[in-house]
């Protein structure tokens, strides 16, 4: 027992020395890649100065030599709500199809790191190999600044132009376009926008909204923007605000799936119909949005392939080797809810 005492302050003292957790000192002594080579090197520096001697690491060993385990992580809402949806909960099932594939483990975190010292925490306590963060959430600068301190996850989320970690998402300035165009080319003309901003992919979609309606020659009306949670419930607060107020409208792109059935289910209750009176596509093609009423025309993301790329990416930087962003593309799915 004396000797477990004086392993652990020792290792409380390295820490203090290195500036970092106990349990990245454990991580670094064992080996682990989830701790950059040069943290890892000082470790080991002050671990022989100190004549500490790590336990022997326990494997986790299959037929094929050492298994990295994976958490995945959902940053916080932005709107303080909860991060988990119908699309977060399909992008786990493809990373966990993924994982299982490769005869990996993988864990689901509680965690939601709400700033850089909860990101760097998060990275330094967790027992897990490697990182996947489902949303950028309002953390794309602090991401920024881990992996330039050699910090090893990957993220789902927008792929943008000053991004330093490495990112896989649709192109949602495309989707955006595609929803709006799809509606002006069938001759939709005051065509609202439901839906926050406050994220780089749903300012993305955003944008692409208002390109498209740029190249259709339809006026930007600031009105026509109704922010909202991406709730049904307050997709629902949305539309009928826009109903009260006046704002003339014939179809609605909105931020997401849910937001998209929340705004028929106020239109429907306000004696509009869908598609008729008003045309509404969504975003994300959760795996309701096909049995909605009237089944609802939207933006496809491709879990199982996002799933895929984002194990793949994660595993190269866990063996030191560099992973590249990677944007995907996004299908308009046509059903009833556009009446084309």
């Amino acid at each position: 027992m004396d000797d477990v005492r004086a392993r652990a302050s020792r290792l409380q003292d390295i820490a203090q020395q290195a500036g970092v957790s106990v349990s990245t000192v454990s991580r670094a002594l064992s080996g682990s890649s989830a701790v950059n080579a040069e943290t890892r090197r000082r470790i080991r520096e002050l671990a022989e100065a100190a004549q500490y001697d790590a336990p022997p690491r326990r494997a986790r060993q299959t037929a094929g030599g050492d298994r990295p385990t994976i958490m995945v992580v959902m940053p916080p809402a932005h709107d303080g709500g909860q991060p988990v949806d119908p699309f977060s909960l399909g992008l786990v099932g493809g990373i966990s199809v993924a994982m299982r594939e490769r005869g990996l483990d993988l864990t689901l975190g509680h965690a939601t790191p709400m700033d850089q010292r909860g990101l760097a925490e998060l990275l330094d306590q967790n027992q897990a190999d490697g990182l996947i963060f489902l949303g950028q959430s309002q953390l794309h600068e602090a991401l920024n600044r881990l992996a330039r301190d050699g910090r090893r996850f990957v993220v789902w989320g927008a792929v943008a132009p000053d991004q330093d970690y490495c990112c896989v998402g649709s192109d949602n300035i495309r989707g955006g376009y595609r929803a709006t165009h799809h509606l002006a080319r069938l001759g939709r003309r005051r065509i609202a926008f439901l839906g926050d901003t406050h994220t780089l992919e749903l300012a993305q979609r955003h944008q692409g909204y208002l390109n498209a309606l740029q190249g259709a020659g339809l006026t930007v009306d600031p009105h026509l923007h109704r922010r909202c949670r991406l709730v049904p419930d307050a997709a629902a607060e949305a539309v009928n605000d826009l109903l009260d107020q006046g704002v003339a409208f014939d179809a609605v792109v909105a931020v997401s799936d849910l937001v998209a059935i929340g705004a028929i289910r106020a239109l429907n209750r306000r004696g509009l119909s869908v598609p008729h009176d008003v045309a509404v596509v969504g975003y994300d093609d959760i795996e309701i949005a096909a049995y909605a009423h009237p089944a609802l025309t939207t933006i496809r993301q491709d879990t199982a392939k996002a799933g895929r790329l984002l194990v793949a990416k994660l595993l190269r930087l866990l063996a030191g080797d560099p992973a590249s962003s990677e944007r995907l593309s996004t299908d308009l799915i046509v059903r009833e809810s556009c009446g084309a």
